[in-house]
């Protein structure tokens, strides 16, 4: 299970709580060591279609741990159009740092990052991007030229002068370097581009990066090639980052395999999120499309704790659709009811041995389970039916007696197992008779505040789009 701790500045978006809002605002992790040294802030997610980009930001949250020095990254800039997947639902985020009017959907966004920005402890930015192509400084075809973007490290010039970490170029160098000796494929190498900002590109005076510069902070794109899949873009972001971190003298520990399909699983880790105060827990990472009669509270807006911060509940009206970043995963049909909270685990047998559950576990199972009897709790197992039984309490429940078409996810491997006191809802929790599960052996409550990255591969991208940074 990883394992991380996430500090949030006041003006975050509040995944943790009221995520369903449709004022999606970006979250700020702070992964600090407690060692004194550098600080690198990493950004991901400025352009809604760029899935290799903010996946690589939410990896570093949920799998890296810092030794020395601090890792600050916003890994959901864009969050609406991220879920959107459009490169900017209100104009293109990364053109708005040079002018913008208070008018602007998105005027509190660029203010709340150029603080961060220009926050005293932050050392050197990079800004994540997928780019079209391959860039090439000289002409070999359509894809691989020197109008392309991808697969490259990006300064608006090449140093700046008096400035701790302003030998831009040298730095960008020794990343392309590190990066070129851990290829997937030899045509993907890397390159430096230098955009001369200052010298009159007047796209390139509205970014992020280029703000950094006008104000004495060292700042790069980086750009990976939309022609590759996601995974393997967030693998060469990730290459870049761990590059710049040692050159920063950040110690880190990785809790994954740096290769394709390391970060592939890195990504597909788990997919959970809790309601109200962990009193259910979802892992939806292979979830039918519609959940429904889920168990919400009456007349009150749900807590939504999720796992990673690519995840969002955004409420239809009829339900809540939940988003592991540009992907749906399912939507969820609540019914409605009063909670309550006097109970938080219940005695459950699993494969004949006894054991206290709490409510929001998700409970591997092998053979069966059986939920002990009480005199305050009705046990209800969605999918499983027995006549003239209300309690299923003190019932040996099999996989096959339970119907498959009830299952939380696509296999038929996850079950809802809910409690009630009276007509009160009290907790649920999901049997979970995968494999996988058992191997893993099983998973404690989830509060929303740990595990690793979830959802599947994000690739809403158009590979021949000639857009860079």
């Amino acid at each position: 299970m990883f394992r991380f701790i996430v500090f949030v500045v006041s003006f975050v978006f509040t995944a943790t709580s009221t995520a369903y809002s449709s004022n999606l605002d970006f979250s700020v992790h702070k992964l600090e060591s407690g060692v004194p040294g550098n600080t690198i802030l990493i950004v991901g997610g400025i352009q809604g279609d760029e899935p290799g980009g903010f996946n690589a930001a939410s990896i570093i949250t949920t799998h890296y741990t810092i030794k020395s020095g601090n890792v600050w990254v916003v890994p959901n800039l864009n969050f609406l159009s991220i879920i959107k997947r459009s490169r900017g639902v209100y104009g293109d985020l990364n053109r708005k740092f040079a002018d913008i009017q208070e008018s602007d959907p998105e005027f509190n966004t660029i203010e709340k990052i150029k603080s961060l920005i220009l926050n005293d402890r932050v050392d050197l930015i990079l800004n994540l991007h997928d780019g079209s192509g391959f860039y090439r400084e000289t002409y070999i075809d359509k894809l691989r030229n020197p109008n392309r973007w991808g697969q490259c490290i990006i300064a608006d010039q090449d140093s700046i002068e008096n400035v701790k970490f302003g030998n831009l170029a040298e730095l960008a160098a020794s990343s392309v370097d590190s990066v070129n000796g851990v290829l997937l494929n030899p045509n993907h190498n890397y390159s430096y581009m230098n955009t001369k900002t200052r010298e009159g590109n007047r796209e390139m005076a509205k970014t992020l990066s280029y703000f950094a510069i006008r104000n004495n902070k060292p700042a790069f794109g980086v750009e990976a090639s939309k022609s590759l899949p996601t995974n393997e873009r967030a693998y060469y972001h990730i290459s870049v980052i761990e590059s710049f971190m040692k050159q920063l003298d950040i110690e880190f520990e990785r809790r994954f395999t740096l290769s394709a399909n390391g970060v592939k699983k890195a990504i597909n880790d788990n997919v959970k999120f809790a309601l109200n105060g962990s009193r259910i827990v979802l892992d939806v990472k292979d979830a039918r499309n519609n959940l429904r009669y889920i168990p919400l509270k009456k007349e009150e807006q749900i807590e939504f704790s999720p796992g990673n911060p690519l995840m969002a509940a955004v409420d239809t009206g009829e339900g809540y659709r939940i988003y592991h970043g540009n992907r749906r995963v399912t939507w969820l049909h609540p019914q409605y009811f009063e909670y309550d909270t006097s109970i938080g685990s219940v005695e459950m047998d699993v494969d004949g041995i006894s054991r206290q559950v709490n409510f929001g576990e998700i409970l591997p199972v092998k053979d069966a389970f059986r939920v002990h009897p009480t005199s305050s709790l009705r046990a209800n197992v969605i999918g499983f039916h027995q006549k003239d039984t209300v309690d299923e309490s003190g019932i040996i429940i099999s996989k096959s007696s339970i119907q498959r078409r009830f299952s939380v996810d696509k296999s038929g491997t996850l079950y809802r197992v809910e409690f009630y006191n009276k007509d009160k809802f009290s907790g649920m929790v999901l049997v979970n008779f995968s494999e996988d599960a058992l191997a893993e052996e099983g998973d404690g409550p989830f509060n929303g505040k740990e595990d690793g990255l979830v959802g599947g591969v994000n690739d809403g991208s158009d590979a021949h789009d000639a857009h860079g940074v």
